[in-house]
């Protein structure tokens, strides 16, 4: 008999680990609020007791991550959304009373939520911990286990993520390490439910794979997520929310703004006040600590192709490096405006991930809106206006995963908001009661008590029958 080939054999260890995973659910498919909490509370501990060694483990996948930014971006949201579960997950896991038709009573009806088993996350390399941590905790306040997928662009984080998994979450959660072939064996096993944050391109592959079982999916993609700036809107003020949105990870965020549509009139202005807005809040850029790097050579290359072919294609290129220094040796790229960007250049086409911003002029509102309506439903919409009611016409007329109004990207960190993409962007969200509903199923439970007037419908059916039904047609 030949050996077994290498997929089979990692396909057969990962099979072995889902198994050990619903053994254990097995042994305990409803855990107690307290036996929530506690597993709540380790992955708590986990995360503050261990905050220097995430930040450095961050920064170093990524050549130079902002520690800063990582406690804000990774470790906050976070402890966030496990202080929300905590503090509502009583409620959450009550069994909800629900009314039963007139014509079936004295029946009782309610819905209990119930773990549905264990849960597989496939995790990116842009937020390695946030995006691990934010479906663990809503999958673990529901009662079930999890493995989980760390992207090999950050090995420095999955180690760090398994071992600590290991120590704090023992028989709740089993961290798997590995490339892109391990994380197609692992979009292949048969989990109770699958989430998946990642590339469009790639998010089809998942549920391609998650099909073959008939496994739910939860799909957070990404796309083009379109800035606008109202007529009249103050430049310096949506100037400071752009750079704050774009900049944040060097642009290498799912729900970064993608591309501007400004006034054609005001465009100039805006520019002028980007570039301000940058220099104030990076006047250096290579050795600045707060600045952080491209997560490797693979994307730093794509990013710079994108520019260079938008370039000779004839768009104008504005970089702002406000010291004019040589970040070849830092892996760092500076903020580039781009004016004039075909729209058929990768540069519009594709998901930017990183910080490059094309800027695309319109002659009226109503020609911006309908700009955002001819292309894909985006992850986030950001409209930067105090004209309610454009606001209110922009919220209604457009389709997005989620959307802000004058500021960007701050809406994935309320936890009573849920996260999701919609078309495109994604299927399904989580955070906060979405996030446990997601991971949950709503048994209905009806309870007919013994004496009740069902007998009315039984056959023989008779006259008496024929009139009930006859009144619950209403007729």
């Amino acid at each position: 008999m030949d050996a077994p080939t290498a997929p089979l054999m990692l396909s057969g260890d990962l099979a072995a680990r889902l198994d050990a995973l619903r053994g254990a659910w097995r042994a305990d498919p409803d855990p107690s609020l307290a036996a929530r909490q506690r597993v709540l509370d380790a992955l708590r501990e986990m995360l503050l007791n261990h905050e220097h060694e995430w930040c450095a483990a961050v920064s170093a996948d990524f050549g130079h991550r902002s520690d800063t930014e990582t406690r804000l971006a990774e470790l906050f949201p976070s402890l966030e959304g496990i202080r929300h579960a905590k503090k509502h997950l009583s409620r959450w896991m009550k069994p909800q009373g629900r009314p039963v038709s007139l014509w079936f009573k004295p029946a009782r009806a309610h819905v209990r939520p119930q773990s549905l088993g264990v849960i597989g996350v496939i995790v990116p390399w842009n937020y390695p911990v946030y995006l691990a941590l934010g479906p663990m905790l809503a999958a673990l306040a529901a009662g079930n286990r999890l493995m989980v997928k760390m992207s090999e662009f950050t090995p420095n984080t999955g180690a760090l993520m398994a071992a600590l998994c290991k120590r704090y979450l023992a028989g709740w959660v089993d961290v798997v390490e590995g490339d892109a072939a391990v994380a197609a064996a692992f979009s292949a096993l048969p989990f109770d439910h699958l989430l998946f944050t990642g590339s469009t391109a790639v998010g089809r592959h998942v549920m391609r794979a998650a099909s073959e079982h008939l496994t739910p999916v939860t799909l957070e993609l990404g796309g083009k997520s379109p800035c606008i700036v109202a007529p009249g809107f103050d430049a310096r003020r949506a100037a400071e929310g752009i750079v704050v949105g774009k900049m944040l990870n060097a642009g290498q965020t799912c729900v970064a703004p993608d591309y501007l549509l400004v006034p054609e009139t005001e465009a100039p202005a805006l520019v002028d006040a980007i570039r301000a807005a940058a220099t104030r809040m990076y006047p250096t850029l290579a050795a600045n600590p707060d600045y952080t790097a491209i997560v490797n050579a693979r994307h730093h290359e794509r990013l710079t192709g994108l520019l260079a072919e938008a370039a000779a294609r004839g768009a104008k290129l504005t970089e702002v490096n406000p010291k004019a220094e040589d970040l070849s040796a830092s892996g760092k790229l500076a903020l580039t405006l781009v004016e004039g960007a075909p729209e058929d250049s990768r540069l519009m086409q594709d998901e930017i991930f990183g910080p490059l911003l094309p800027i695309v002029p319109y002659r009226s509102f109503d020609e911006a809106i309908a700009y955002v309506n001819a292309r894909p439903r985006p992850l986030a919409l950001y409209l930067f206006d105090t004209d309610k009611a454009r606001i209110a016409r922009t919220e209604r007329e457009t389709v997005a995963g989620g959307m802000c109004v004058n500021t960007t990207v701050l809406h994935v960190a309320q936890d009573d908001l849920p996260f999701g993409g919609v078309g495109a962007s994604g299927i399904g969200h989580y955070h906060g009661h979405e996030g446990f509903l997601t991971f949950s199923k709503l048994k209905p439970v009806l309870t007919m008590p013994r004496l009740n007037t069902l007998w009315l419908l039984h056959a023989p059916y008779g006259a008496r029958a024929r009139w009930l039904l006859a009144r619950m047609l209403g007729r």
